[in-house]
């Protein structure tokens, strides 16, 4: 342990101190340039190792993964296009890609429906019981997905029929009469799956609510006071005064979930492995990469990933301007 926290500080250290001493080589460069070149360039000086970790970590990395989904199974020589047709032809795929679709569809909707029931109901408590409610809700936000697997895993156990059940929902279908389910096995309207998005919306519901509490919050005293000289309900208050006005925050909640549920993976393969018919796309780039050793098809889910998820970044990016332009 002692030996870590040394490797720990060490290593900070020499960050830190290469850090410094690579700004000041540049700012040494930028005071040799004559006249004005030195103010019209030392500003691209000083971000030039901010871009140039992003085009190593990032750009060359995208670059490279594209180029590796034209290529075969260990990258030595090109098959063009077979990854994908390969890939979107297989019935074990199609069902991958409807999963992930699922998940796309059920969770966000439910994060940001539960995240904002929770945080007008906490609102309406006293402040110590709001801030505990609060905390409480948030608190699967500090576990881990391999933690929330063990804790979910106590909830959905199965043993046979006859042992003495540890899973919480058997121990109540036990004692009410039935038989054990093995409800992580139950496939049927994908059941299993939905039983699985239940993990991500106990942990994303406080992201959610927290987030959707400060904009509530944030809404002027002065609308809802002549909303209800108006004559409006409280419901039509909230519908037609707080959630439009909030709506930005709303998108930004949905749209973060949704960016998060494309390339959920923890969550899948702690608990079923994909196994069932659970599989996402992000656990099947796993399984190509590391279990099957196919880095043409792994490379090729990817590069579908990145496709899906640039038009929504794009309408992210697009929502941010908008706002900053209304601000």
């Amino acid at each position: 342990m002692v030996l870590k926290i040394l490797n720990t500080l060490i290593t900070v250290g020499v960050g830190v101190a290469a850090a410094v001493v690579l700004y000041w080589l540049l700012n040494k460069l930028a005071e040799l340039l004559p006249g004005r070149w030195e103010d019209r360039i030392k500003p691209y000086l000083y971000i030039l190792p901010a871009y140039a970790a992003l085009v190593f970590y990032l750009v060359y990395p995208a670059v490279q993964t594209v180029v590796f989904s034209f290529a075969n199974a260990q990258s030595t020589a090109w098959v063009g296009f077979d990854n994908y047709s390969r890939l979107l032809q297989s019935k074990g795929f199609q069902d991958t890609l409807f999963n992930t679709l699922l998940w796309m569809i059920v969770v966000p909707v439910l994060v940001v429906v539960l995240g904002l029931a929770m945080a007008v109901l906490a609102d309406r408590l006293n402040p110590t019981w709001e801030r505990t409610s609060k905390t409480i809700i948030f608190l699967p936000m500090a576990i881990s997905a391999v933690g929330a697997g063990t804790v979910w895993g106590l909830v959905y156990n199965y043993r046979p029929e006859g042992r003495e059940q540890i899973g919480l929902q058997n121990a109540i279908v036990t004692a009410l009469g039935f038989d054990p389910v093995a409800w992580l096995q139950v496939s049927d309207f994908h059941l299993n799956s939905f039983f699985l998005m239940l993990m991500l919306l106990w942990a994303q519901a406080g992201f959610s609510m927290v987030l959707l509490s400060a904009a509530v919050k944030g809404v002027p005293e002065d609308t809802l006071e002549a909303a209800r000289i108006d004559g409006a309900n409280e419901r039509d208050i909230f519908f037609r005064v707080v959630v439009p006005q909030i709506w930005g925050s709303v998108l930004t909640v949905y749209v973060t979930t949704l960016i998060g549920v494309m390339k959920i993976f923890d969550i899948v393969y702690v608990m079923t492995n994909g196994g069932f018919n659970t599989n996402v796309i992000g656990n099947e780039f796993f399984n190509q990469l590391f279990s099957n050793f196919n880095n043409g098809a792994a490379a090729a889910i990817v590069v579908l990933l990145m496709i899906a998820t640039v038009p929504i970044m794009w309408y992210q990016v697009r929502n941010f301007r908008r706002e900053e332009s209304m601000a």
